[in-house]
């Protein structure tokens, strides 16, 4: 069996999304379970930090990565098995950890299956979307969720988890607390739908939808364009502009906090969660002054996006503490206005 490559002293540019110029002792590919267990085999990986990469779409590097970068490239899309019983009419639809997500979002419509239409266009690869639970548009991974695989790197062992075992959470999930860096998702596979059950509960997607010309009852495939024409006109392109999307939650608030904040401030929008509101944090960082905002000599080289206030944004020649900064700038300016916390979503590292 020839050894897999481990090269050294590797440019991370091409493989983050915000497209800084960071290095990797050490860098490898992998694109099966046995491909990863060779390589966790190696001297040069055993008891070094391991860093997995799959589209680098949710991690802002601050500084070079001294351990070792393994990127994912485990592809794979196929339905496992179908139910047709009248009352389950469902299909499992496994996929390799390396696949893009929009592109498993995409087989899953020319299949005919849905439930995961809401989340078209979010970047990244398959193998990230548990950990951190990823939602938008009034759906969440763990809402078709049915289990995932994953390597234990400590004994090279595969294991299965269930959607109670994985912790699900507001972008959270086992893997980012107790577990985190214990396991490699190889494969997730997803119970979807083999009747059309679009949800448009979202306002912005009837609205969307509407302005698409779609009426009636919309198809998977019409949430999609809606989700993908959404996404399009509020968010850059990290092939033109570094980001990694949203990069802070929003933050969830007692009833008592949200109340009072509104009557402070009643455009504020909220959306009622278990336990309290949940409230924008793109909102609350354009009312602190930051939306358009930019940083850095002459024209900037950093800032926030002057059409979503939630995305950071590198012009050009930023560099990862540039940018943390401006994060911890922003958090600073919302607690003080709003007494409110913000979280990032992204990893910063």
């Amino acid at each position: 069996m020839t050894p897999l490559q481990l090269e050294e002293h590797v440019s991370l540019r091409p493989y983050n999304t915000f497209g800084l110029d960071v290095r990797a002792r050490y860098f490898a590919r992998f694109a099966s379970v046995e491909e990863l267990r060779q390589l966790l085999a190696r001297p040069e990986v055993q008891g070094t930090e391991k860093l997995i990469l799959g589209g680098g779409s949710n991690v802002l590097f601050t500084q070079d990565f001294a351990g070792v970068v393994l990127k994912n490239e485990i592809k794979g899309l196929e339905i496992i098995s179908q139910n047709t019983d009248l009352e389950v009419d469902t299909a499992l639809l496994r996929a390799g950890a390396g696949e893009s997500w929009h592109g498993l979002v995409e087989y899953a419509l020319d299949q005919n299956l849905s439930g995961i239409e809401n989340l078209s266009l979010i970047p990244g690869t398959v193998g990230a979307a548990p950990l951190q639970n990823i939602g938008a548009y009034g759906a969440e991974l763990r809402d078709t969720f049915e289990r995932l695989e994953a390597l234990e790197t400590a004994s090279g062992q595969l294991r299965v988890f269930g959607k109670d075992e994985c912790g699900f959470g507001y972008r959270e999930s086992v893997f980012k607390g107790p577990l985190k860096n214990q396991f490699i998702v190889t494969a997730v596979v997803l119970r979807l739908h083999r009747t059309a059950r679009p949800n448009v509960r979202y306002g912005a997607l009837t609205e969307t939808l509407a302005d698409l010309g779609i009426e009636g009852d919309p198809t998977p495939r019409d949430v999609s364009r809606a989700v993908v024409h959404i996404r399009r006109s509020k968010l850059p392109d990290p092939a033109e502009i570094g980001n990694a999307g949203s990069f802070f939650k929003n933050p969830e608030l007692s009833q008592a906090k949200f109340d009072q904040l509104q009557s402070q401030y009643p455009d504020l929008p909220g959306y009622p969660v278990p336990g309290g509101v949940k409230v924008p944090a793109g909102w609350l960082i354009e009312r602190a002054g930051f939306k358009g905002q930019r940083r850095g000599e002459g024209p900037g080289t950093h800032g926030v996006h002057d059409r979503q206030a939630l995305v950071l944004v590198n012009h050009g020649g930023a560099t990862g503490p540039e940018l943390r900064a401006l994060a911890e700038e922003i958090i600073g300016a919302v607690r003080q206005q709003f007494g409110v916390e913000l979280h990032p979503e992204v990893n910063i590292l």
